[in-house]
């Protein structure tokens, strides 16, 4: 497998975290690899006639986009496959795409369901470029087309950051109050931008913030690691990772084919 990660233009820098290609070079597909939820969607434009890859049980075989909100999903890469892989940040997809989040999540949907005949038109431009940096090009003019479509939500974008520098576990109360707005508007405004509840993107924000502690330090105990990412006992850390990953913390950390 090849990456290139290409360097995201500054208007879409506040919307997209990645863009890199993604060529499977090798004479056999890649072996399955267990990729964990992370409340972010992902792009993935086909610019081969080789199908995309194997999600769960499905072959994919043109472009697709993944709602990997809550949960995992277990992933096979086609020998021979090249695509453009793009990953938008945390409630920021809802710009680009036309249905509500809470629709999506956790789906795996063919980009021609979402995005109709420009899906087929991005995918015959990209297979017809000459490089990697033209292809990362088109698909930024192309985004900043769907971009204008919609308008950013400044509400959620001042709740998503409180939660990105708190420190701590927040409650639900702590935002309303923050922002002015009743429980019902909070919740609804998160369903229909970010796909799901404020108080699940909460517990998956927990959740992901010690898959970080887990990477960046891998000499702290478990125990050390629930307790610095906002968790009150060792039950809660090992039953949000037995729901999101299928396996217990100490599994996660051993286990080669899980991707975090």
């Amino acid at each position: 497998m090849f990456i290139q990660q290409f360097e995201v233009i500054p208007d879409l820098q506040p919307y997209v975290k990645l863009i890199c290609t993604m060529d499977c070079e090798d004479d056999v597909d890649t072996t399955h690899i267990r990729v964990l939820p992370d409340t972010c969607i992902e792009l993935f434009i086909n610019y081969t006639s080789t199908p995309v890859a194997i999600i769960g049980n499905e072959l994919h075989q043109r472009s697709i986009v993944t709602f990997r909100m809550s949960r995992h999903a277990d992933v096979q890469l086609r020998k021979g496959a090249g695509c453009m892989a793009i990953c938008f940040y945390p409630g920021m997809a809802y710009r680009f795409f036309q249905l509500p989040m809470h629709v999506l999540a956790d789906q795996t949907l063919a980009l021609a369901e979402l995005w109709q005949d420009i899906a087929t038109e991005i995918e015959d431009k990209l297979a017809h470029a000459g490089d990697h940096q033209t292809r990362a090009v088109i698909v930024q003019q192309y985004l900043l087309q769907q971009l204008a479509q919609h308008e950013y939500d400044q509400q959620l974008g001042y709740c998503l950051k409180l939660i990105q520098q708190s420190a701590a576990y927040l409650p639900v109360s702590e935002l309303t109050n923050s922002l002015g707005i009743g429980q019902r508007h909070l919740s609804r405004k998160f369903q229909q931008l970010v796909g799901l509840s404020p108080k699940v993107y909460l517990r998956m924000y927990r959740f992901i913030r010690s898959l970080d502690q887990l990477k960046k330090y891998p000499l702290l105990s478990l125990t050390e690691v629930a307790y610095q990412s906002g968790y009150y006992d060792q039950a809660h850390f090992t039953r949000d990772y037995k729901t999101f990953t299928g396996h217990t913390p100490g599994q996660v950390v051993q286990a080669p084919h899980i991707l975090y």
